[in-house]
């Protein structure tokens, strides 16, 4: 690409030079007297001129490439005319084209350098004229050069500040784009963790009792067929909750939602614990419930945070202590909902094979509401206390 682009601005270059040589000897021939001269003799060859401005114009096919060295070589036709006392319109355009691309297209410092050198000129020969000619001629020679000078010069520099400015914008502009790309991998990297601590959340109490019932039922010697039929409703009823939660989290995962036509249930609050101690009980556990709450309303995310530390708690007390006595405490007093939950530890109990993501989970379920969590043995028996914020009742009846 490199390549392509030097050989193009070549190209673009050379059609410059013919350009700037055919129009210069077109003017030439037409209107001869276009140019700067210093007396009233008679010009210069024709074949002279034309030399000069090939020269000038043999520049131009360095103007974006070497552009110094083009500004040189028409400051060499330059020169050569000025001794000739003729300098062609095409001459002085050819310079400021050349001016115009050192300062734009060449390095930081070669084109303060060029500008630089701009002014020393002009200032010099302004300068020298007051000295010998006086101030008017001070004031033309100023004038002219700057038309000269001055124009392409600070042309090519407002130029190339908008150029750097836009390089500096775009660069900028980039390095927003990675840092989003960056955020939004992180973003996703946070959604599948949370997405995992739910689909945990959301099934393994279900799935724990479905193992837990299908183990003491194959385990019984002589089955009673009641005890094993209820046994086995459980079993069902629980693997259709999962399956309807299972149904309902891959529906809220869709982008657009569309093409589902099943309807999607409500998140799990609290108003579904009676089912879940229904389950909680069906796996051995001998659990007794004090709700002392006064049915002050809960935000939605403080409900389901409830719900799920309420069954991670019962479903790891089904999985290390089975057939436990559990004892369940609710209470709302002061803007707080506290659980807590205790369960006996079984010294014999059969290893739980869990991942240790249950006792994260509850943690993060509390954090993520503004609450805390402590779980950990309390003498002979493993507590859980949970303190979630919600409104006091005075404050929800307002």
């Amino acid at each position: 690409m490199a390549l392509l682009s030097t050989g193009r601005a070549r190209l673009d270059d050379a059609l410059y030079a013919l350009g700037y040589f055919v129009v210069g000897m077109l003017l030439h021939l037409v209107v001869p007297e276009v140019a700067v001269r210093w007396n009233e003799g008679p010009a210069p060859s024709t074949g002279l001129v034309l030399a000069g401005l090939a020269v000038a114009a043999l520049g131009e096919t360095q103007r974006r490439v070497r552009p110094v060295l083009g500004l040189a070589t028409a400051l060499v036709a330059l020169v050569g005319m000025v001794q000739l006392a003729f300098v062609p319109l095409a001459v002085m355009l050819v310079l400021g084209d050349l001016l115009y691309c050192s300062v734009l297209y060449t390095a930081r410092r070669v084109s303060w350098a060029v500008a630089g050198a701009c002014a020393v000129v002009a200032g010099g020969t302004a300068l020298m004229s007051l000295v010998f000619e006086g101030g008017r001629a001070a004031v033309l020679v100023l004038l002219n050069l700057g038309l000269v000078l001055a124009v392409p010069v600070l042309w090519g520099r407002e130029v190339r500040l908008h150029s750097e400015h836009a390089a500096v914008e775009r660069e900028r502009a980039e390095q927003a784009s990675r840092m989003a790309e960056l955020d939004r991998a992180a973003a996703v990297a946070a959604e599948r963790a949370r997405m995992a601590r739910d689909l945990h959340d959301v099934i393994a109490g279900q799935l724990s009792g479905i193992a837990i019932q299908s183990e003491a039922a194959l385990t019984l010697p002589d089955p009673d067929p009641a005890v094993l039929r209820r046994v086995l409703t459980s079993v069902r009823r629980d693997s259709v909750a999962s399956l309807t939660e299972m149904r309902t989290m891959i529906g809220l995962l869709r982008a657009d939602g569309a093409g589902d036509a099943d309807p999607r249930t409500a998140p799990a609050g609290l108003d579904r614990l009676d089912e879940l101690l229904e389950t909680a009980r069906a796996t051995g556990l001998r659990v007794a419930v004090d709700d002392a709450r006064t049915g002050a309303p809960a935000a939605a995310a403080v409900d389901l945070a409830a719900y799920r530390i309420v069954q991670e708690s019962l479903t790891n007390a089904a999985k290390h202590a089975p057939g436990s006595l559990t004892g369940l405490h609710l209470d709302d007093r002061n803007g707080e909902l506290v659980i807590e939950l205790e369960n006996d530890l079984v010294p014999d109990a059969p290893p739980g094979g869990g991942t240790g993501t249950g006792l994260l989970g509850l943690h993060e379920r509390a954090d993520a509401v503004g609450g805390t969590v402590v779980a950990g043995p309390d003498g002979e028996r493993w507590r859980v206390r949970a303190v979630l914020p919600v409104p006091a009742a005075a404050e929800a009846s307002r």
